[in-house]
């Protein structure tokens, strides 16, 4: 059995090589190849902190993906990193364990950086330049970093959270990048200048108002990922056009849709699973006028897709 340390993993160039399989990751919830599970959640009561496992395969794969994931929130501030976890790759033909992905989360941290902007650039308009960041966590820096690495435009970029301290840390943490961006400490505004908006923040109650969304919006919302959380508020994503999913039980379950199915603002016949409209079975936006959300709870497909191509980039697939 081999274990690959995190420092091993980021040496790879990861971001660029899974984004092609990371969008196939989607596409192969909803063509039949993928086995998934009910996701494993973890609260830790009084902790501010949750364990995920998600597991699955995909059909035809060599491997088959165990993760585990956990996020301790108070962790910043005691200068540790918010996200640990490992993912174990087994052979789908002996069984045997291939590799223990050592990655303390980063692995993680990166598909969804891609996921997300693989959401974000299907559904937002073609003239979409401005993109609002909301959070100042490691979600933060990875949406910007996954955005301006894969998107096919110069974009700018506007990050808000609620600590300016903090705002300025992910500034400075992407100064390496050739960025044209600026932190703001007013969110109604960061939304009315957005042309696309990703939410990137743990947050218990709405911090994103519908009057504040102009049509023609395109929101990717990744921070509600587990009972109790929620970024949007209800009457935005029941007034919106087009309503996007990566699983449709996860995200009226437990995701960012899930308070506003509890209202009766919406049900699963609303909603449209990203892989389709990335395959082109369905359509995602339908004109430039569209609001369009997106919801993203976070797929054991993606985790497969990514742990599959760290070891092809390694030679042990």
């Amino acid at each position: 059995m081999i274990v690959i340390d995190r420092e091993k993993l980021a040496s790879l160039p990861l971001l660029a090589l899974a984004a092609p399989a990371i969008r196939d990751a989607y596409i192969a919830v909803t063509d039949g190849r993928a086995n998934l599970p009910p996701v494993g959640y973890l609260p830790l009561a009084g902790r501010n902190a949750d364990c995920h496992i998600k597991y699955g395969y995909i059909d035809g794969d060599q491997i088959f993906v165990v993760k585990i994931a956990s996020g301790f929130y108070d962790n910043p501030a005691k200068g540790l990193p918010s996200s640990n976890g490992m993912m174990v790759a087994v052979s789908a033909e002996t069984g045997d364990v291939v590799a223990v992905l050592d990655d303390k989360g980063s692995l993680t941290d990166l598909r969804t950086g891609i996921g997300g902007a693989v959401a974000t650039m299907a559904l937002w308009r073609s003239d979409a330049r401005r993109v609002g960041i909301v959070g100042s966590g490691t979600q933060a820096r990875m949406q910007v970093r996954a955005l301006a690495t894969l998107s096919d435009r110069v974009l700018h970029f506007a990050v808000w959270g609620r600590s300016p301290e903090k705002t300025a840390a992910v500034l400075a943490d992407l100064a390496d990048f050739d960025l044209s961006i600026e932190a703001t400490t007013d969110l109604e505004m960061l939304c009315r200048q957005s042309d696309a908006i990703v939410t990137t923040t743990p947050s218990k109650e709405a911090l994103i108002r519908s009057d504040w969304i102009a049509p023609g919006t395109h929101i990717t919302a990744m921070g509600a990922d587990a009972p109790g959380k929620q970024e949007l508020d209800v009457a935005l994503v029941g007034r919106a056009d087009r309503l996007v999913v990566d699983h449709p039980e996860q995200c009226l379950d437990h995701g960012e849709f899930s308070a506003a199915a509890r209202a009766d603002l919406i049900d699963e016949g609303r909603c449209i699973a990203l892989g389709a409209v990335l395959s082109g079975g369905a359509m995602g936006r339908r004109s430039d006028r569209d609001i369009t959300i997106a919801d993203l709870t976070g797929i054991a497909t993606q985790d497969i897709a990514i742990a599959r191509t760290a070891l092809e980039a390694l030679d042990l697939l």
